[in-house]
């Protein structure tokens, strides 16, 4: 059977910025029956994740994280309809997801690897288990949950950098959901911060390009900083530190600003930082949500209900196209996309 797949075609290095052209779009041929166990699936949705950004390189400086090889397939979260069969438990036509889905119109996968969707807990809008509903909406929920100490009625103020994005722009919503009383996002254009505001429900937005930022964090959060959720790193990151109450928190998600420099994870912070981060007991450690997937299921419901009621709003770029998935890590890579970066690959 002939398919279509995604190779990384070349390394950007470890201080370089990713580029469509370090993918390569090439034909191959998967088996036209499938063995005990396995099903053969077609490709519906690929997710484009910043994380990827440390799989281009050789050492990907993470002993979870491995590393994409050159001119093999690359791989992420991914979403498929069952074609074919022979494992006890999945029919055609079911809607299955992995974390490891090669980026392919079509595989054979190990059927116990696979988790079986049901589509009507987000109304039908499959992509979003790759989302709100997925390992995005989980990071976001259980990050709060377990890193932020938020509390109802503790009139808290949360701040979310990178908070036009897949992550940040549900865990605003979320920190509100949870009790904080005042939440600002920090994002990088007019629009993505009025869409936090008018659709998202945050209290206010900076745009980092346009003023002072660390004058418009004490205008719009003058009770100071008490949940800080980091999806950047770097000088957004400082200057939000430098305005957190005593005993606050940072729920330290992603540092996209420092991923493609040469520095370890979680990246260390300038002494003046770090100094303030002990002398107000600022917690800070790292987040990795794979380590609560025991309240995996529980979360998921919770978002899925969240969406169902108009709590959660949910933002997608999509991009359609298998060919277009280079371009599309790209772009995200440049933050340009408003929400979960989503490549359609078959409707």
């Amino acid at each position: 059977m002939i398919i279509q797949r995604v190779v990384l075609n070349s390394r950007p290095g470890k201080n370089g910025v990713p580029v469509a052209e370090n993918f390569r779009l090439e034909q191959s041929t998967i088996a036209d029956t499938v063995q005990a166990g396995q099903v053969r699936v077609k490709t519906l949705y690929l997710s484009v994740d910043p994380y990827m950004r440390c799989r281009m390189n050789e050492d990907t400086g993470s002993d979870y994280l491995q590393p994409w090889q050159l001119s093999e397939v690359a791989d992420g979260g991914g979403i498929g309809v069952v074609e074919a069969s022979k494992h006890q438990n999945l029919a055609k036509g079911d809607f299955v997801t992995s974390f490891t889905w090669p980026w392919q119109t079509a595989a054979i996968l190990d059927g116990d690897l696979l988790q079986k969707l049901a589509p009507q807990l987000v109304d039908g809008r499959l992509s979003y288990f790759l989302g709100a509903a997925g390992i995005t909406g989980l990071t976001a929920l259980l990050g709060v949950r377990e890193k932020g100490h938020v509390a109802a009625g503790a009139n808290q103020t949360m701040v979310v950098s990178g908070a036009a994005g897949a992550c940040g722009s549900l865990a605003g919503q979320i920190g509100r959901l949870e009790g904080c009383s005042r939440v600002v996002g920090i994002a990088g254009t007019d629009e993505k911060c009025s869409i936090l505001v008018q659709e998202m429900g945050f209290d206010a937005a900076i745009n980092y390009k346009k003023g002072d930022v660390a004058k418009q964090l004490r205008e719009l959060c003058p009770g100071g900083v008490d949940v800080y959720f980091d999806n950047v790193g770097g000088d957004i990151s400082d200057t939000v530190i430098s305005q957190m109450n005593q005993n606050s928190h940072i729920i330290l998600c992603g540092q996209i600003s420092q991923y493609n420099k040469d520095v370890p994870y979680p990246p260390p912070l300038p002494p003046e930082t770090e100094k303030i981060q002990k002398e107000r007991n600022i917690t800070r450690e790292r987040f990795l949500v794979l380590n609560y997937m025991d309240k995996q299921e529980a979360s998921v419901l919770q978002l899925c209900q969240w969406i169902q009621e108009g709590k959660l709003k949910v933002r997608e770029t999509v991009v359609e196209g298998l060919a277009n998935i280079g371009a599309a890590f790209q772009s995200m890579m440049n933050g340009g996309n408003i929400g979960k970066q989503i490549v359609l690959v078959s409707k």
